[in-house]
């Protein structure tokens, strides 16, 4: 494999010598990931430029990306957009998609749901694989449509199909776009998205991508491994297969390795490796990393504390559009955390992060409404926000959820209802919830055996 990464590599370098643009975005490509020569992201970022000066719509397109995510050249947002916006006015499916992505999450933009809908509509018209992916996603979370789980399953289960067939013409060839989509149609059979859950399909789609060496299918089936979905737990395996996608440089890869160092699984704890692995993936641009980074200096976690450390790697996780930076900047905000407390502002940022579906976001905003942290005391609107948070997974709304159905606190009292709840938090690992549940089910049984027939 890798004497054809050379000799691709060889081939792109004399058509670039000779002009061609297709050649030049192509070779760019090469440096940007190591793809037979070592990793140069400024001589990519440079070949991309020569390629979009030329009029290559990838080039152009690969040098908003560049922009983008700080790859060979300063971050610039705004810049990235218009690269976008030109790659798109020439009809590049893969420019109108992150314009779409750009609208979707605000990037060098104001966010417009509706817009990004209708853009990746439009790529996915084009046949653009990319783009029936997106627009699933649109479809699974309600982004500038209604939600339609039936609508997003055809897609995905579309794209899936259009990644068998480029690898049957391209003979193994490496499409990510495609194997996106077989990766979200797996995503579709474990969640029950559109279609009946099977966790073992979920599985056998996870292990189709990763053999098609997609790292996002090696990412999802270590995390089926991790948590035994479709197959035995192994956490020897889900550590393995993490490893192997971080040394494919996948920054989603590093993170779970530096998550499995934290928490040691499938190998030994090690805070201070699970630090430098967040450090690494912040250094490669990604959000979570800076995220996770931050989380790192204010618990102390293979680091100093540092609390405003901590706060400017949540405002700058923030800045990126991650809705787990939002939500704990939040936090930062409410509680003085590396900067003066403000709850008016905890609460405008606990909003927008559940605006854009963060559940932690969500269920924190309820917990403002309960508490009137930052607005006006609203019980029934934080119920109606835990609610949401719990049938979206998120564990601590669940827990909360359960309490109010024991208590009788702003719901009609439910132990059946409770004991459902708390069941759903504690399968999540919450050990407040599992102690409840232990004793709740022994009430239940203690009251059933004092009954008289």
């Amino acid at each position: 494999m890798q004497m054809e990464y050379k000799k691709a590599f060889e081939l792109y370098q004399k058509a670039a010598d000779l002009g061609n643009a297709y050649g030049i975005n192509n070779l760019g490509y090469c440096y940007e990931n190591g793809i037979g020569t070592d990793i140069d992201k400024k001589k990519a970022f440079e070949l991309y430029q020569k390629a979009a000066d030329l009029g290559s719509t990838y080039g152009i397109n690969n040098l908003g990306y560049c922009y983008e995510n700080g790859i060979g050249t300063d971050i610039d947002k705004k810049k990235a957009f218009e690269l976008y916006q030109k790659a798109a006015d020439l009809g590049n499916t893969v420019g109108i998609c992150r314009l779409g992505y750009c609208y979707e999450n605000g990037i060098g933009t104001d966010i417009d749901k509706k817009k990004a809908f209708e853009l990746y509509q439009k790529a996915a018209d084009l046949g653009d694989t990319g783009g029936i992916n997106n627009l699933g996603h649109c479809y699974v979370k309600g982004i500038g449509t209604d939600i339609d789980k039936k609508k997003a399953f055809e897609l995905y289960q579309k794209a899936a199909d259009l990644g068998s067939t480029a690898f049957e013409l391209y003979q193994k060839a490496a499409d990510l776009g495609n194997t996106v989509g077989i990766c979200r149609l797996g995503y579709c059979y474990e969640n029950g998205i559109g279609t009946d859950i099977d966790k073992k399909k979920a599985f056998e789609l996870y292990q189709k991508a990763a053999d098609l060496g997609d790292t996002g299918g090696i990412n999802n089936l270590g995390h089926c491994y991790e948590n035994g979905i479709g197959t035995d737990i192994d956490k020897k395996k889900a550590f393995e297969l993490y490893q192997k996608a971080a040394d494919l440089g996948s920054t989603v890869g590093i993170y779970y390795l530096g998550y499995c160092y934290r928490n040691g699984i499938g190998t030994d704890i090690d805070k201070k490796k699970a630090f430098e692995l967040y450090q690494k993936a912040a250094d490669l641009g990604s959000t979570v990393g800076i995220y996770y980074l931050g989380y790192c200096y204010e618990n102390g976690i293979g680091t100093d504390i540092d609390k405003k450390k901590a706060f400017e790697l949540y405002q700058k996780a923030a800045d990126l559009g991650d809705t787990g930076g939002i939500n704990n900047l939040g936090h930062c905000y409410e509680n003085g955390i590396g900067t003066d407390s403000d709850k008016k502002k905890a609460f405008e940022l606990y909003q927008k992060a559940a605006d854009l579906g963060d559940t932690a976001g969500i269920n924190n905003l309820g917990h403002c409404y309960e508490n009137g942290i930052g607005t006006d005391s609203d019980k029934k609107r934080a119920f109606e926000l835990y609610q949401k948070a719990a049938d979206l997974g998120e564990s601590s709304a669940q827990y909360i959820l359960a309490k109010m159905y024991e208590d009788g606190k702003e719901v009609i009292k439910d132990i059946d209802k409770a004991i459902h709840w708390y069941k759903k938090s504690a399968e999540q690992g919450n050990q407040d919830a599992q102690n409840k549940l232990k004793k709740l089910n022994k009430k239940k049984i203690r009251n059933n055996s004092c009954k008289v027939n």
